[in-house]
């Protein structure tokens, strides 16, 4: 399918009118099937439920350069009333399901919507992975009409500080889309996705449900997002299929492999990927663990599908990457940031990261180090923080772990049954040098996590976890 950013209308509203998004997501053969939610759902039935959320929107007030702010769980209303807004020329903003409500009411206020769209009953099992929900359209007393020409609004995940308010456009997407179909090794039509990451966020929204409906691949969420659950979905077809998730799924399913004819390979992003797991990931399912990078404020940057470059990733198609003291900057031509001028965040067509990388002048790999402000000093040494965390969640008696610095390198634990402080304090000293060990160890029974399942890395959060916790000086 050809990019269809050049079809985008050139004026009038300041949200683009809904061709673009009929055109892009609900063309083709009505009888292909294009979902799977514990069963088929044919573009014919998709195109249906659309026109039926569109006229609820529509009675709630709904109109061109209108905006809706969607709190749905991944379900076929999501999907349904996405695409509905859309297709009216809407700006939507999407709230993860999960928020406490105290963080919709704040979003609300922030973000303005005129009408919001929830969930009114919700079936839904422990595990699931999609939920049947009855979406409730309302308006909302205060909202204001669109005041940018985005079709899409996110939050930031919150995860190391206040979230921001990230804006994209129809042909940002589109954009991005094109680069989706561009990767030989992207699903395309004739194949199937599996699909674990959540779809309110750029992973599995872009990378999963708009790639899949724009191309012609079937996407099948599990019934249940446990191992067995994941491989029946994967097992439900013949067709190949690729599995979408993060970090923490490859885990789940290298923990007990079970080989699955149809399955051609894993792909994950959000977090880097523990030591280890691409290898028992590959020894137990005989298919490649690829991973991603990327940014809610850009989408996909940079890919190793077939984990034939670990640890570096190759920009992925059309996207330019440089490294500038020590930070990866990725070209955007315009700030992605609704309400912030920063230009430690976007100046000159560039986006800073905020992520430390490397690039290989021969080959232009990239090789993501963590965060920025993971480069820490110590006694005249340089130290990164994102090593030596990777160095410890490789070792056997810890589950995760997330390392920081206040004055000196701490780290926050869990660990497996079994293990104490004192065993991961023996353990380290054959793996990280001296200079670079932690301080002190908190132990804790979970990590601090968002709403969403980031892990949080902001400081005062993870020493909050560790108040209550025993705290071992090493």
């Amino acid at each position: 399918m050809t990019s269809r950013v050049s079809q985008l209308p050139a004026s009038g509203t300041l949200v683009p009118a809904g061709e673009w998004a009929q055109a892009a997501f609900l063309a083709g053969d009505p009888d292909e099937p294009c979902l799977w939610m514990g069963a088929a759902v044919d573009r014919r039935e998709l195109r249906r439920l659309v026109a039926q959320q569109q006229a609820e929107l529509a009675s709630a007030g709904l109109r061109p350069a209108g905006t809706v702010a969607l709190q749905l769980p991944p379900s076929l209303a999501f999907v349904a009333s996405l695409l509905a807004a859309w297709n009216l020329g809407a700006q939507v903003s999407l709230l993860d399901h999960r928020l406490a409500r105290s963080e919709i009411d704040r979003a609300l206020e922030r973000l303005a919507p005129q009408v919001v769209v929830t969930a009114g009953q919700v079936t839904s099992a422990p595990m699931a992975g999609y939920a049947r929900a009855q979406p409730v359209t309302a308006a909302r007393p205060g909202g204001r009409p669109a005041q940018t020409p985005h079709a899409l609004i996110q939050l930031s995940s919150g995860s190391t500080g206040p979230s921001k308010v990230i804006a994209r456009t129809a042909a940002d997407l589109l954009r991005e889309l094109d680069r989706y179909q561009q990767l030989a090794e992207y699903p395309r039509r004739g194949e199937r996705i599996v699909l674990l990451a959540s779809i309110v966020h750029v992973l599995g929204l872009v990378g999963g449900l708009l790639h899949s409906l724009h191309a012609g691949v079937q996407l099948a969420f599990p019934d249940r997002l446990t191992g067995d659950g994941i491989r029946a979905a994967i097992a439900a077809s013949p067709q190949p299929t690729m599995v979408l998730g993060v970090p923490f799924h490859a885990e789940l399913l290298a923990a007990v492999p079970n080989p699955v004819a149809s399955l051609t390979r894993m792909v994950v992003a959000g977090e880097l990927v523990r030591p280890g797991v691409p290898e028992a990931f590959t020894a137990g399912y005989g298919v490649p663990l690829g991973t991603m990078y990327g940014m809610t404020e850009v989408g996909m940057i940079a890919t190793d599908l077939s984990g034939q470059h670990r640890p570096a990733v190759a920009p992925a198609p059309g996207m330019a990457l440089r490294v500038e003291d020590g930070e990866l900057l990725v070209q955007a031509a315009a700030s992605p940031y609704i309400g912030l001028v920063d230009p430690g965040r976007w100046s000159g067509g560039w986006l800073h990261t905020k992520d430390a990388g490397t690039m290989d002048a021969a080959t232009g790999l990239v090789t993501i180090l963590g965060r920025l402000d993971s480069q820490v000093s110590i006694g005249g040494l340089k130290v990164d923080l994102t090593e030596v965390e990777q160095s410890l969640c490789a070792l056997p008696q810890v589950i995760s772990a997330v390392v920081a610095y206040d004055g000196a390198i701490e780290a926050y634990l869990v660990l497996a049954d079994g293990a104490a402080a004192a065993d991961v304090e023996t353990a380290m000293t054959d793996v990280i040098a001296p200079y670079k060990r932690p301080r002190r160890l908190h132990v804790l029974a979970a990590l601090p996590r968002t709403a969403t399942g980031k892990i949080v890395r902001a400081r005062a959060v993870l020493q909050a976890a560790a108040t209550a916790a025993s705290t071992v000086q090493t």
